[in-house]
């Protein structure tokens, strides 16, 4: 069975890897937050209201920033899905060899939820059933 990620985590790595990624993702969402209230849609990477860069870079620090961080994440085999909410997945193959997400968002303690790769925020099941 191809799989489509090259890098799985076990549950106890990914709750591992929650102590370097809670303050990751904190800084992720107030730089999200700072650059909508600055007009800048990060998205279209375009300020609103004809607002100009202001003499400054392309780019504002912010979004810069938000980029490095974001990659740094992807690097390590994790998928930001909502950068206000801190949501985040985890690859990760259950028992039987599905691959499968492991899912944690801001203000949660831990991993305590999963769902397929299709199943998204609102397909999560209690880590119980993995």
């Amino acid at each position: 069975m191809a799989h489509r990620y090259a890098k799985h985590y076990s549950l106890a790595e990914a709750r591992e890897e929650l102590n370097t990624i809670i303050p990751v993702l904190e800084t992720i969402s107030s730089l999200k937050v700072e650059l909508d209230r600055k007009g800048y849609n990060i998205y279209r990477h375009q300020y609103f209201g004809g607002m100009g860069p202001n003499g400054q870079k392309a780019f504002p620090a912010e979004m810069e920033q938000l980029v490095s961080l974001i990659r740094d994440l992807n690097h390590r085999g994790i998928e930001l899905k909502d950068l206000e909410k801190g949501l985040i997945d985890f690859p990760a193959l259950r028992t039987n060899g599905e691959e499968v997400y492991l899912c944690f968002m801001l203000g949660e303690t831990t991993i305590d939820h999963w769902h397929t790769l299709d199943g998204g925020f609102t397909g999560r099941q209690p880590i119980e059933e993995l």
